[in-house]
């Protein structure tokens, strides 16, 4: 197999595994998002629709699902590639160069995923907390520069602070999972581990970092939802004076359980797909 064409095996692979795994999460999992985003909202749960319509916004979550799923396991896996190459010769320890990796690769493909995810996460959230009755009248609004702010502004909003918490979420998440991999296939004395055990590191190193992380998922949302752009350090300011610094855990536990359980199913259909066509393309 030539050079080029293995390359653009490994894209295929990342591409379709990467989009199956995040359109079966949000199906899966979407009520719970939409539970832990009124939590968070400003105005409490019951007045920002409580239990009722909890796959509002879906349509807008399934538009997004699989291209951005697709960009970060195509900007993962390609740089995780790159990397596992040239980082060994600078570190003492493998472990380390592999750590390093992981993180690095992990930041960058979040960091391409949230082109897709924060517009989609700006529309999403407006809905599910019943600010619009639709996700087609989310946009519409944005589109319509009723914030006053142009409509890339309206779009990205929350784009820094949703970085600020992928990449601790993704450098927490990532490394511990590879490592979990492992270390479960070096004790079971196997190359590859089976998709289910897979889901299994993938769910405990999602809990894990999504717990770390849920205080900068709440200033995410409030900034999100905000009819008016309010700058970082206001809104924390404003929200520790009026709701104390408790406001800050709000959700964490459905968001717990969402991530440890999306994170089972995200990393356990994108280890099943992928694994299936890698078996296809003969790829390691």
């Amino acid at each position: 197999m030539s050079t080029n064409s293995k390359a653009s095996n490994y894209f295929f692979v990342s591409l379709v595994s990467g989009g199956c795994a995040g359109t079966a999460t949000d199906l899966t999992f979407f009520p719970i998002d939409t539970l832990k985003t009124r939590l968070q909202a400003s105005g409490g749960f019951f007045n920002n629709g409580g239990f009722r319509g909890l796959y509002k916004g879906l349509g807008s979550a399934l538009v997004g699902s699989a291209p951005s799923a697709s960009l970060f396991f195509i900007t993962y896996d390609t740089m995780k590639r790159y990397l596992y190459r040239v980082l060994p010769s600078h570190f003492s320890k493998e472990s380390t160069a592999l750590t390093v990796a992981h993180m690095i690769s992990s930041s960058m493909g979040e960091i391409a995923a949230c082109t897709v995810r924060v517009p989609v996460e700006v529309i999403k959230q407006r809905t599910q907390s019943m600010q619009f009755k639709t996700s087609w009248e989310s946009f519409k609004f944005i589109a319509g520069n009723k914030s006053g702010e142009g409509i890339l502004k309206g779009l990205y909003r929350g784009y820094g602070t949703t970085i600020m918490r992928e990449i601790p979420f993704t450098t927490i998440e990532f490394p511990l999972y590879e490592a979990l991999k492992a270390e479960w296939a070096e004790k079971t004395n196997v190359k590859h581990l089976s998709p289910g055990k897979d889901a299994v590191c993938g769910s405990i190193a999602g809990g894990i970092a999504a717990a770390i992380t849920t205080p900068l998922d709440v200033l995410k949302t409030r900034l999100m939802l905000e009819k008016q752009r309010v700058p970082i350090f206001k809104m924390i300011s404003r929200m520790v004076q009026n709701e104390g610094y408790s406001i800050f855990l709000s959700g964490i536990v459905p968001r717990t359980m969402w991530i440890s359980a999306g994170g089972a199913v995200f990393l356990g259909a994108y280890e099943t797909v992928s694994a299936s066509l890698r078996t296809l393309y003969e790829l390691d």
